[in-house]
């Protein structure tokens, strides 16, 4: 018989059932589509062996004046900048705790910091500086001890937390002694993204499993007071199921840590914790126990509520990296300044402390913050809507006058803006339901601001890109989006794969945790690549990756928390998080797995993963096709599915291949049939394979490439076999 091409469409299909997918591919893994056949995608290589504290949620690249390279990788704990081959610390500072008092015991490593509301949680860092060490034995500890070291928080209580020191106490034992500041890395956020209940813009926000709750026995006034507006206790109706160690209670929206129980008194109580505000209360309003609340998150009344994770949004004006941290302050770190890998990233003179991100306007040199405060120093008038940008070449000026740049906007569209991008000619602002496009036009107006887009909002602060002047993103509401002019929906032909939870091994998106999705841009074979936590996950493990240019489609398990196309370097660069991994970096005391790490790699280079002392781990890229049957005319019929086929050989048809690659035969009576029990193969092709003999026989078959070892790499050409019809029994 004569060999058949089998024609399969390029790009994947997942939304039609496999017997449907005739000329189809219907899965893959690691496999790009270029020039409408399928390949296996480029290698990675680990950069360097040192790998970050935290979940990296934001990468930037760019050069300084003098040509000098440099990747910022802001985590959920710091912010990094990596220049030739090492990585800086130059995560900013809180304000710092002053006047805490040591305790510790001879013979043990943990050193207890006495402070009344610091704030510290379990896993978060901070460094010692104006050491102060009691004498007479005490202490076996040197200041150097202390000020040379970054330490992670062990444990902690309302008025105290420990860390462990490089060595044990050889002194008797300090008891609430000594003196140290205390300053603790800027607070980004958590590593993952919760639902949770009621208040959140500080360090508490979530929903425990069995909230105790109770009413005021006495109003407490507006003052930092206690019961009455003097004292430092709060009366309630019953102090059952409060910690006698104490904790935190949440009255309205005012967040207050006590630190103990007295009968009905809670004790040692400290107004308008975590960053709220001290409000009065009238007497019998709810008392909440709050010191099981889930992590960062946002203002609400609703029951249910979507608590942010830790983020960043990082751009460079000019030379100067700008950090803002999520609904929080915006950072600047200069490269140009003496000792700069050496110092830490300040806050901007005069910007607003509270926005949801910032990005700059490269053609005209304004700073915008989106999401921003209408009264500039309080965070308390942040609105998830407004805008507000710095006066041209001055990222300090936002008092708009007849002579500056400075502005403000208030869109109108949605309930907060979720991300933005610089496009080039103009920014592109995204609301949770529509797009606006934002253009500098010069004074008096300085920006031109239209909407060009309804429910097409954005799903994820970072599932956006700008390609070439296009902007691309991942729909809100599931889709996926482009704006060129005009908003266009793209026609996707994985769509209900990614946006649906269930089947497919519950490999879609896992909505509760749309705000970690990243979008990657690849210039090198025009993709943009969106890295999203499937159904089960709270971290990234997904990706669906389009093609503009050719229109194709295709998924796969590459986890990338970040993603940065190649610009000033020859290979795009991208993050990978282990979330039970221990850092080491920077160098912290007591470090545990408790934040997890992440690993920066140099992509498409070479064919396999490898890590930094040179070994190598094969990337197994693999891609399947749909059910194909034969034809058969009886009676003047044509008939498919009717009657079963044999295949007696194929001849495998690779346009490169490296090393050896296997293709597998699946054969299936009927659609529900299991492939697994009737596969034949796979056979091992290498590139002096001209045929391969089967004998296979069933009603409908399809095929599988892929490679299972290091150094192989293939781009595949058409399927071509003997087919003939073989009866229908």
């Amino acid at each position: 018989m004569p060999l058949t091409d089998i024609q399969i469409a390029p790009g994947i299909n997942k939304q039609v059932t496999p017997t449907g997918a005739e000329g189809k591919w219907i899965d893959c893994d690691n496999v790009r589509f270029r020039y409408g056949y399928p390949e296996k995608i480029g290698g990675w290589e680990q950069t360097t062996d040192t790998t970050v504290v935290g979940v990296a949620r934001a990468m930037h690249i760019w050069s300084d004046l003098d040509g000098r390279k440099y990747i910022a990788v802001g985590t959920h704990r710091g912010l990094f900048v990596y220049y030739d081959g090492s990585f800086y610390d130059v995560s900013p500072l809180a304000t710092a705790l002053t006047s805490c008092t040591l305790s510790s015991s001879n013979g043990s490593p943990t050193v207890t910091v006495n402070k009344i509301s610091h704030g510290l949680q379990k896993g978060h860092l901070l460094t010692f500086s104006s050491v102060t060490l009691p004498g007479g034995g005490a202490t076996g500890f040197t200041t150097a001890d202390f000020t040379t070291n970054t330490f992670e928080v062990t444990t902690a209580s309302s008025d105290s937390f420990t860390v462990t020191m490089a060595s044990n106490e050889s002194g008797t034992g300090m008891s609430a002694a000594g003196s140290v500041t205390v300053n603790e890395y800027f607070f980004v956020g958590d590593a993952i993204q919760k639902k949770g209940y009621g208040f959140g813009t500080g360090l508490y926000g979530g929903e425990t499993a069995t909230k105790t709750t109770t009413t005021l026995n006495g109003a407490l006034l507006n003052d930092s007071a206690g019961t009455g507006g003097s004292g430092t206790s709060i009366t309630l109706t019953s102090t059952t199921g409060f910690s006698s160690d104490g904790g935190t209670i949440l009255v309205g929206t005012e967040l207050i840590t006590y630190g103990g129980v007295s009968s009905n008194d809670l004790t040692g109580i400290t107004r308008g914790a975590s960053g709220t505000s001290t409000s009065a209360h009238s007497d019998g309003t709810t008392v909440e126990e709050a010191s099981d609340y889930f992590g960062w998150g946002e203002a609400t009344t609703s029951a249910v509520v979507t608590l942010e994770p830790g983020n960043w949004s990082l751009d460079n004006y000019g030379q100067i990296l700008v950090a803002t941290v999520r609904n929080n302050q915006t950072f600047e770190w200069n490269p140009a300044a003496s000792g700069a890998l050496t110092t830490r990233a300040t806050a901007i003179s005069s910007n607003p402390t509270t926005s949801v991100m910032t990005l700059v306007s490269d053609r005209d040199r304004h700073l915008i913050h989106l999401g921003t405060e209408t009264t500039i120093g309080s965070t308390a008038s942040q609105d998830k809507m407004f805008i507000r940008f710095s006066s041209q070449e001055d990222n300090t000026d936002y008092t708009p006058t007849s002579t500056n740049t400075a502005g403000t906007f208030r869109l109108d569209t949605g309930t907060r803006i979720v991300g933005g991008v610089n496009a080039g000619s103009y920014t592109l602002i995204l609301t949770n339901t529509a797009a606006y496009s934002m253009r500098f036009v010069g004074p008096p107006f300085t920006f031109g601001l239209e909407q060009v887009g309804s429910n097409c909002g954005l799903i994820g602060q970072h599932a956006v890109v700008a390609v070439n002047g296009v902007v691309y993103w991942m729909g809100q509401a599931g889709g996926f989006y482009l704006y060129d002019g005009t908003v266009k929906k793209i026609p996707c032909s994985v769509e209900d794969f990614v946006f649906t939870t269930v089947d497919d091994g519950d490999l879609g998106l896992n909505f509760s945790s749309h705000d970690i999705i990243y979008a990657g841009y690849n210039s090198l074979f025009n993709e943009i690549n969106w890295f999203y936590p499937k159904a089960d996950s709270n971290q990234i493990d997904r990706m669906v990756s389009y093609n503009y240019l050719e229109g194709t489609w295709s998924i796969g398990s590459l986890d990338r928390t970040t993603y940065y196309d190649k610009t000033i370097f020859d290979n795009p660069y991208a993050t990978q998080y282990n979330s039970s991994g221990t850092p080491s970096f920077p160098t912290i005391q007591g470090v545990t797995s408790e934040n997890g790490a992440s690993t920066l790699y140099a992509h498409e280079k070479g064919v396999d993963q490898v890590a930094s002392d040179g070994s190598s781990v094969a990337i197994v890229g693999s891609i399947q096709s749909g059910d194909f049957e034969v034809k058969a005319q009886e009676s003047g019929v044509v008939t498919e599915g009717e009657i079963f086929m044999k295949i007696r050989r194929f001849i495998p048809d690779f346009r490169a291949l490296s090393g050896n690659a296997k293709i597998t035969i699946n054969l299936k009576d009927f659609p529900s049939d299991t492939e697994a029990s009737s596969s034949l193969g796979p056979f091992t092709i290498s590139s002096s394979t001209k045929k391969v003999d089967t004998r296979a026989r069933a009603r409908a078959v399809n095929f599988k490439v892929e490679n299972v070892t290091t150094s192989e790499n293939w781009r595949y050409g058409t399927f071509r076999a003997d087919v003939q019809p073989d009866g229908r029994r």
